[in-house]
């Protein structure tokens, strides 16, 4: 069920699981784009963390969604999916099909990227409609290859969607693009590890609830919060992409 792993790293991977659950409701986005780089150490297989990491993600925004559906910009969420949807499926086809190293280099080059601008506070940021397609498309193929697309995809939906509307709008994206990945998985014959995601459940909950109710606390605390995780992730990525080469 954990691929052969020790007490250790079983341990290390409910830790990991409660940390994503934290991010993606305390932030509202960002559990797969923190987590997954971590994750990638205790065992190197995306397509073994993907499954799990998409499962959770669909049955918590569930939650958090089922009374929050009417305040959503499904006007502005509908005309954002024509540019984020086919390279969404691009991605999802090549993280299948291209080889491991690539795949696993690619998701720390991009981790790495983030980790800089945040521990800099620099942010992506859009201030036109041709540089708003140009991230949609982006997010949604780096979305589509490792889940880790979000930031990219966040900056064009803050100049685009109130602030009150905007981590429930988030949500159903991910809710949206994640069930794409899923069933494209199943189709493809990916096993989803579906165990191994029940499993860990309940730790993932602990995390996620800690986040919705520290959520308010966090946005105040934006620049910090990403300054200290960009700095864990600069080390970590770094050392990855060491190792790799």
């Amino acid at each position: 069920m954990f691929a052969e792993f020790s007490v250790l790293e079983i341990v290390l991977t409910g830790l990991l699981f409660m940390w994503a659950g934290f991010v993606r409701s305390g932030l509202g986005f960002g559990g797969a784009a923190l987590g997954l780089p971590f994750m990638l150490f205790i065992y190197d297989q995306p397509l073994y963390w993907l499954p799990i990491i998409g499962a959770h993600l669909l049955f918590f925004t569930s939650l958090t969604l089922r009374t929050r559906l009417n305040n959503v910009n499904w006007q502005y969420l509908k005309s954002s999916l024509f540019y984020i949807i086919p390279p969404a499926l691009i991605g999802v086809f090549g993280l299948v099909n291209l080889p491991n190293l690539w795949i696993v280099t690619f998701i720390y080059s991009i981790t790495l990227l983030y980790a800089v601008m945040w521990l800099f506070n620099k942010s992506i940021h859009s201030d036109n409609k041709w540089i708003d397609k140009a991230l949609l498309i982006f997010g949604g193929y780096v979305a589509g290859t490792s889940l880790t697309g979000a930031p990219l995809m966040v900056a064009v939906y803050v100049r685009n969607v109130n602030q009150s509307q905007l981590r429930n709008t988030l949500f159903v994206l991910w809710f949206i693009l994640v069930g794409i990945k899923m069933t494209t998985f199943a189709a493809l014959g990916v096993d989803l590890n579906v165990l191994t995601a029940i499993v860990l459940l309940p730790v993932a909950a602990v995390g996620h609830f800690i986040g919705l109710k520290t959520h308010d606390k966090i946005l105040r605390n934006d620049v910090l919060f990403k300054r200290v995780i960009g700095a864990m992730l600069v080390v970590v990525s770094g050392l990855a992409l060491w190792n790799l080469y």
